[in-house]
Order: C-alpha cells, then structure tokens, then sequence
C-alpha cells in the first residue's frame, strides 16, 4: 500500500480567500513555505513564492520511470518522454483528421516490423514505414511545441527520464502562467505520436553514447547485480539495442493511458506569482481531467539479501576503476538520515575519511563515496581509479578499509555536528534557486515522501548520534555488496549499428497551426526590463591597503562570497596552474593539511583557489557570521603554506596518469582537439609543465608563488550581509598585503588559426560514433554594435530546439541527438568573432551531416514565423531576466573585459524589435555562407567514408599525441 501523501495531523490546514476557495496544507517552519493542493481529480500541485525575478520554473513530474517498462519493450518511458514534444491533436499539426490514418498505419505496421526477422523482409517493410511516414509528415509541423514555448519566452524547455521519474521542465515568465498551462494541459491530455522514425534515430544515437562511456556500462552491471530482480537492475533507461530497433507505438500508447494520469502526477513550480491565481489556472486546465484507474507501478519481490561479496567486470578503452555498493531501504524512509550523514562522513569533499585517509595522501589516483536514493531502495556507493601499477583489489581493500574505521567508530564526533551544519548552509544555498526548490519537491512527491518529512530532516539527522551511526553501519555495511570491475580492453559486446533507410520529412516551417496562432496572438500585461546599472546596482570602493572593492550586499540570508580577483592566468605564467590542485594537499607551520580542512568544515566555510587561463581567483565562501575566522585561515594557506617533496612527488604521479588516462576519453580526445585546430599546438589545453618541468621544478617554487600573491594588485569582491563599512574594515585587517603592490604578469595570446582554405583535420578514436565540428574564422574583431544581430541569428538557426539547425539535423533526418551552430560572441575584446556548427552522430552518417550543414548555410532556410517567434524569445527572456547576487558583480566584470561600461542586454533590448529576416540573411551572406570551412573530426578512420570527404577538402591527419603536446 502506497503512504498516506501527507499526515495533516501533523501539518497546518489553510484556506485560500480567491475567487474560488483552494484547499491546501503547509508545514510550520517550511523555509521555502511550500504549499500543497490536491486536485479533486488528484493531481498534486506545490507551490513556493520567491520574487528574486519575474520567472517561475515549472516541472511536471510523472511518476514513472524506466522501472515500469515492460521487461520485453524496455526504453519505452524514454521514447514517450522525447514523443511528448510532438504535438497533440491541436498543435503540431495542420489537420489532425486527415493526418491520423496515416499514424495509425505507421502503428500497425511497426507492430508488422518488429516481428519479422529476415533481413530482406524488415528492409522492405521499414521502407513501407518510410513511405507512409513521408505521406503522414506533409501535415506535421516539427518543433511547434518548442515554438509554443519560445514564444513565450520560455527557457530550458527540457524533459529526463530515470528510474523513477519522467520530468518536463520549463522556467517561463511569470505573465506567461495561463498560456504556459494551456499548451501543457494539451499535450499531457492529448498527445498524438507523430515523427516518430526520425525521433528513433534520435534516441539511438543518445544510447549510441551511452555505449561507448564506460562509467555508464560499470554503473548498469553494478545494478545488475545489486537488483537481479527489479528493472533497477535488469533494465535501462534507454533500453536495449534489439528493443530501440524493434519498438512498439501500442506498446507506447498503452504505457502513456495507463501512467500519465493526473492521479499520478504533481506540478511543481517556484517563483513569482500569486498562489491562488496560479490554482485558478491549474484548475481551469487540468481539473476536467479523468484520473486513471490503474496507475500502480510494477511490483517486485524484496530483492534477495546476500552476504558474500558480488563480483562484476567490464571492459573499455578508458581509466580502469572500481564501482562498490550497497542496498539500503528506499528514499522515504527514514534510513535514508543515517545513510547521509554515513555518506558526509565518508566523503564531504574536505574532511571525510576518503577525503582525508586516501585522497589527501594519494593512495590511490582518486577515490570517491556516495550515496543516492530511489523510491523502492537506496544506495551507497565508494569507488576508486589506480595509481600506476597499482591492482584493483589493492584499491577495492583500501576503500573497505575506510568503511571498517567507520564500523569501528574512528572518526571525531564533531565531525557529526559539523555535517549538519553544512547541511543547513547547503538547504540556505538551495533556498536561493527556483530550479534547486522545485527539484526538492519533485523528488519528494516521486518518492512518496510526506513534505513534512522532507522539512525536517535536518532536524532528525542533527538528533543522530555516534553510536547511532556505528551501529547502523556494522548492521547495513556487511559483506553484503556488489563491487564492479572496470577493466581495459575491447567490448566486443558493442554492436556496429546499420545506418536505416530513411527519407527526411518535411520541416514545413510556413505551417501553423490554428492553435499556434491562437496563442501566440493573445497578449499578456507586459513585464518590463530591469538592466544593471553598474554606478548604482554595485558599490566601488577602495580600501585602505589601495585595493578596489566590488560590493553587492546580500540582504537575504548569512551567506557571504569574498574574493579576491587578479586579472592575469597560466598564460602568463604555467607554473600557477599547478597551485590549484597542489596547494590543498599542504599544511602550514602551524597547522596540517588534516586540521586545515576540519576546521573549514567546522566553520560551514570553504576556500578554493582557480587558475583559470586569464585570471587568478582565491574564493571564500559560507556562514557570514564566520568569515573572519575562516579569512584568518585562509590568509594562514596564503602566506604560510609548507611545501612538502614526499607530497608533490605523490601529486606529480597522478598528475601523469591523468594525463596518460585522457587520451581514451572520447570527449577529452575531442576537446583537445577542438583547441589544435582553433589555435594550432600551443594552445589554453597544451599549456602546462611538461614531464620533465614538473619532475624539475621544486615544490618550494609553487608556495612562493601562491605567498606572491599579497605582493599584486588584485580586486576585492564581495556579496554578503555585512555593510560596506564593516567588510571594508574586515578586509583591511585581516587580509595582509604589501605596502606597495606589483604589477601583475602579462598574459601571452594564442594565435588563433584562419581558415583561408578548406581542410579536414581528423584524429583517430575508435567508437561508433564521430564528433564533428566545423570552424570558420576570419579573425574579425569583436565588433559591439553587431551582438544584437549575433543574438537574435543564433536563436533563429543554431540555438535551441525551434531553431533551424535542430529542425534539419535531428527533426527531419534523424542525425543526431543533439546538434547547434553558433556565431560567436567572444567574452574578450581581444578575441575574434567565429562560426562553429557541431554534431556527434554515427560513423557512416558522417557526410549526411557535411551536407546537410552545407544545404542549410548556402541556403538558409527563411520563415517569417520562425523569425519572430524567435524575436519574442529574446524580448521577453531578456524582460523578466534579473541580474542578482554575485551575478552583479560578474556581469560588470564581463562588460570590462568586452571593452563597455554598461549592460549589453539593453542594446540587444533596443534593437532586435526593429530587426528584418533580411538582418539575418544579410548577417549570413556577411558572415558565414560560402566561407571556408575546417572540418575537425574525431572518429574511427577505417569506419568512416574517407574517400568522400576527401573531395570536401584536403585531408590533414593528427595524432593524439601531436593535439596533447605529449
């Protein structure tokens, strides 16, 4: 039997006064003053004010996930997530009528095709599929959801799927409320599961990814075997490879009848708005809606208890490593506390026993600890990367060591009082957020937990003991756990995939439909732009140590960021890149490493220093009512850090494996890449201390410098509750610099590559799939005046999922599971402008892309519909935007480093309502058509149709070796 929703004994019954009265509950003491209703239908609504910015995020969550596929139609919750952007019987189409035939032939005939198993046979019939899909496009109109939605000034359109939950997120103004209900109310009531072969490919090529990560294969095996009979473990959320190439629309169907009723969903949402207003909304949409019979999820038998270790191995090209895990009760329980605090003390980032024991003394490359929950159980997991030559059973022993010491009850009691109140420092951290409040409320409603329990549950973990945790860890961390081997070498167990046969469908772009027009016709009361005034919305001062302060105060809680900003990077010097990770690992004369980190812990603060490409930043951040404490410690890292030979040379190991280990990472590869053929071999990626330099340099080298930085002229950034007077005072005493301040070092510049001639730059990975990026770049300058144009361009043809480049590569075609181009805007007045167009696809898709690519910039599609939905997003996202926070003081930074003096988002503002299409067609003949491309790619030569690229452009061949420099 599921658990009552809420205890309302316990809770605190209010009624609304509006026009109509709404029911609700809330909990005594809730920070986010969360509200609940229940619909008379039975869909769950929770509401939390927060009027940081007129913009509301808004999720439905569905409750159901990948558990409830059938065991024989596995990634079926997936496949409808992606086939809830389609459309309904009212939109995504110009006449549902005659439109539907086709769709129910389309159904019937993948229930033909999925049962045929001759390859001529399912050839010929995908071709029928094919065709009728051909005849059932002429009345589709891809992406009308997403132009709902755009319209609107909607932003993050999105959906995820997992074990449990199917999720759809918008964040949208908060004028937009009633249309935003309406589309949603529509779709979630009346979805039509059109372009549905191209949606395939689309969601093969995301498993396509899947199976080449390894992380993601050790995870599924690990489950396997920890839930040998729950689909948490005998199934993915995507699914198999034979289920996605054999899928069933009526098996679809059936799954959507069944869970997606609104007895088995909450809208959850946090913002700016007026809660009675927003139920007049929700009821008016959603009330009239049938709650479904049947929403019970799958049932499972309790998974079997095991006492002997379960042991699992698979195999790839990238880091070998090691995946532990153990069973617990599920998230609602109140295990879960235990299981958390257990999961701080094993590892919190600073001062847990893995951080302190295997991390800080690099037994290991790194070592990890966890733990997540699911609504039927909840997991604790610890895993480890070898140092060179080192076994993974040498690791496996060393994690079970730190969990023995827990069992043993070796680590201080205070460490409990100091996980709590990081714990409660991290609820004011989520406070802040729109997106973090409707993600707690999503998770609580999936996970059946009752909203008080969520509430206080800082409250029971602070009531935990010591001997509360040494007794739950000897019951629960028993040799009952699965540990999963990750091992090099080939997984032949990947299947090399048969490009289908498809024809693209229609992208029909002039089309609306009636719906569309509707919607977007009707107006809202507008909301007006806010734009950062830099001499009133920041406080400039200068200390009396002659250093400027940045100050914005937080007049929200007792949190406080201060840093201290200086305006050169490695490029001015590599050896500052190694102070980011070495420095931690030290102690100081008169403090160790160990002490350093429980007492920053302590004192619910942290520290970290960046070295980033261009600046040098040393952040302090956490309970304001400690600052000076932990700017005491701080100061203490600065200037009195002790370098240690046996710690660096530790450090120096690693760093090497890493190193080694990047290069069979598909995505490193290609970021490595992406550099060489933007800059050449000298570039942000190569630039570090070789082999030799580290192995040369004396760790002494790397305090200094760190102890130099009191020596330079930097900037003071604040945002905390204190006035200006009183951190101005605070940094003055306790912040020791010199009398005289240094100059700062000059950072170098890379060249940057033109592309005066077309060229094909490719570097050998083996998957079976390719990344391909294409580079245009005419080292133009930035040139201010032409953002607005920049801006708006790119939300008409590369930015989201309205834009032309989404609709050809994925919507029409089937290429990819995501593709974008971009003309750049670059974040320095040093930089140039450049045209990148981007998409991970199959192997023998490689020049469907190129062409594709090719067709859509020679002849950029033009739709007057497309443009100003396009205009509207800009508009009304750039009206309900608000720079808060620390945001402010970034965004003046940002502004000086593009050479201006005030907000960019006020010219856009300005100029993009007075803009044509002809702005933009005359932008991409400027700019973009006919220019010379670079096409960079990292594939799989012998699976690729080299020949064929060959007549784009020359072909120029690197190593991985030549794009890392080593």
């Amino acid at each position: 039997m599921k658990k009552t929703f809420l205890s309302l004994a316990l809770l605190a019954t209010v009624m609304a006064a509006a026009a109509k009265e709404h029911k609700y509950v809330t909990v005594p003491g809730d920070p986010m003053q969360t509200r609940l209703y229940t619909m008379p239908n039975g869909l769950k609504v929770y509401l939390s004010i927060n009027k940081e910015k007129p913009r509301v995020t808004a999720h439905i969550a569905v409750n159901t996930g990948h558990r409830n596929d059938p065991a024989d139609c596995t990634g079926l919750a997936h496949y409808l997530e992606h086939l809830m952007f389609k459309g309904s019987k009212k939109f995504g189409t110009t006449d549902y009528n005659a439109e539907k035939p086709y769709i129910d032939k389309i159904t019937s005939l993948y229930e033909e095709y999925r049962k045929l198993t001759d390859p001529a046979e399912r050839k010929a019939k995908y071709h029928e599929i094919d065709s009728v899909s051909q005849i059932a496009a002429q009345y589709n109109i891809p992406n009308e959801y997403d132009k709902l939605m755009a319209a609107i000034g909607g932003d993050g359109s999105n959906a995820y799927t997992s074990f449990d939950v199917t999720c759809y997120t918008e964040d949208i103004p908060a004028n937009e409320i009633q249309r935003w209900a309406e589309v949603q109310s529509d779709r979630f009531r009346n979805l039509v599961m059109r372009g549905f072969h191209t949606e395939l490919e689309a969601v093969y090529e995301e498993k396509n990814m899947s199976l080449t990560n390894d992380d993601s294969k050790l995870f599924d095996a690990v489950f396997a075997q920890l839930f040998p009979s729950h689909s948490y473990g005998t199934q993915t959320t995507i699914g198999t490879q034979d289920h996605l190439k054999n899928p069933s629309l009526v098996e679809i169907q059936k799954y959507y009848d069944r869970y997606y009723k609104p007895n088995n969903i909450a809208i959850c949402m946090a913002g700016d708005f007026d809660c009675d207003k927003v139920m007049d909304i929700l009821e008016e949409q959603f009330g009239s809606w049938k709650p479904g019979k049947d929403t019970t999820p799958r049932q499972f038998a309790k998974q079997p208890l095991f006492t002997q270790p379960k042991d699992t191995t698979v195999v790839g090209q990238e880091k070998e490593q090691i995946m532990m895990a153990w069973r617990f009760d599920g998230a609602a329980s109140h295990q879960c506390d235990t299981l958390e605090i257990i999961s701080d003390i094993l590892m919190n980032g600073r001062c847990g026993l893995v951080d302190l024991n295997i991390n800080q003394k690099m037994l290991m490359q790194s070592a990890e600890a966890g733990s997540f929950s699911l609504k039927d159980y909840s997991i604790l997991i610890m895993g480890g990367t070898p140092k060179e030559g080192q076994s993974l059973d040498e690791i496996r022993n060393i994690l079970l060591g730190e969990v023995k010491k827990l069992k043993a009850g070796d680590f201080d009691e205070d460490l409990i009082i100091s996980i709590i109140n990081n714990r409660k420092r991290q609820y004011l951290q989520k406070m802040e957020n729109n997106s973090s409040r409707v993600r707690t409320m999503v998770d609580a409603f999936i996970d059946e937990q009752p909203w008080e329990d969520q509430v206080r549950q800082i409250e029971r973990m602070s009531k935990i003991t010591k001997a509360d945790i040494i007794a739950f860890a000897n019951k629960h961390l028993t040799d009952g756990y699965v540990c999963g081997y990750k091992l090099k070498g080939e997984d032949k167990n990947i299947k090399k995939i048969e490009k289908p046969a498809i024809t693209p469908i229609p992208a029909n772009r002039d089309k609306a439909s009636k719906f569309l027009t509707e919607i977007t016709a009707r107006t809202t009361e507008p909301i007006h732009p806010q734009f950062v005034d830099f001499n009133t919305d920041l406080t400039k001062v200068t200390t009396k140590t002659k250093l400027p302060m940045l100050y914005v105060q937080n007049k929200e809680n007792g949190l406080f960021q201060l840093v201290f900003r200086y305006e050169f990077g490695d490029r001015a010097d590599v050896r500052y890149s190694v102070i980011n990770d070495y420095i931690p690992l030290l102690g100081t004369s008169k403090m160790s490493n160990e002490q350093i980190k429980k007492q920053f812990y302590k004192l619910a603060c942290d520290y970290n220093i960046s070295v980033g490409n261009t600046n040098v930043t040393v952040r302090l951040a956490g309970l304001d009512e400690n600052m000076e404490e932990a700017l005491a410690l701080l100061e203490s890292i600065i200037n009195d850090s002790k370098a240690d030979k046996k710690v660096y040379d530790l450090y120096v190991e690693n760093t090497l494996k890493e190193r080694a280990e990047s290069k069979k990472n598909q995505r490193t590869c290609f970021g490595f890449l992406w550099e060489y053929a933007m800059h050449g071999a000298k570039n942000d990626y190569t630039n570090m201390l070789s082999e030799s330099e580290l192995k040369a340099t004396a760790p002494e080298v790397f305090t200094d410098l760190l102890k130099g930085l009191s020596q330079m002229k930097h900037t003071v950034l604040y945002y905390g509750p204190r006035s200006v007077k009183d951190i101005t005072k605070s940094v003055e005493k306790n912040h020791k610099v010199a009398k005289r301040l240094a100059d700062i070092p000059v950072n170098k510049e890379w060249a940057w590559t033109t592309t005066e001639t077309p060229q094909v730059i490719i570097a050998p990975y083996k998957a079976n799939n390719i990344h391909l990026r294409m580079l245009s770049n005419e080292k133009k300058p930035l040139d201010v005046t032409a953002i607005p144009t920049t801006r708006l361009f790119n939300e008409y043809f590369g930015g989201g999922m309205n834009a032309i480049v989404f609709q050809e590569l994925r919507e029409t075609r089937g290429l990819a599971y995501n593709a974008a181009a971009f003309y750049s805007t670059p974040s320095r007045k040093e930089d140039p402008q450049y045209w990148v167009q981007h998409i991970i696809s199959q192997n023998d898709k490689m020049m469907d892309c190129v062409n594709t690519f090719k067709d859509i910039t020679d002849n950029m599609p033009q739709t007057e519909a497309n443009f100003n939905i396009a205009k509207q997003s800009i508009l009304k996202n750039i009206a309900s935007e608000r720079t808060t926070k620390m945001n402010i003081i970034y965004k003046y930074l940002n502004a000086q480093r593009m050479g201006i003096d005030y907000d960019i988002n006020k010219d856009i503002y300005n100029a993009v309502p007075d803009m044509t299409l002809q702005t933009l067609v005359d932008f991409e003949q400027n700019n973009i058509k006919g220019k010379p491309l670079h096409y960079v790619i990292l594939g799989d030569e012998k699976e690729l149709d080299i020949k064929a690229i060959e007549q784009v452009a020359p072909v120029k061949r690197v190593t991985l070796e030549e794009i890392f420099g080593y």
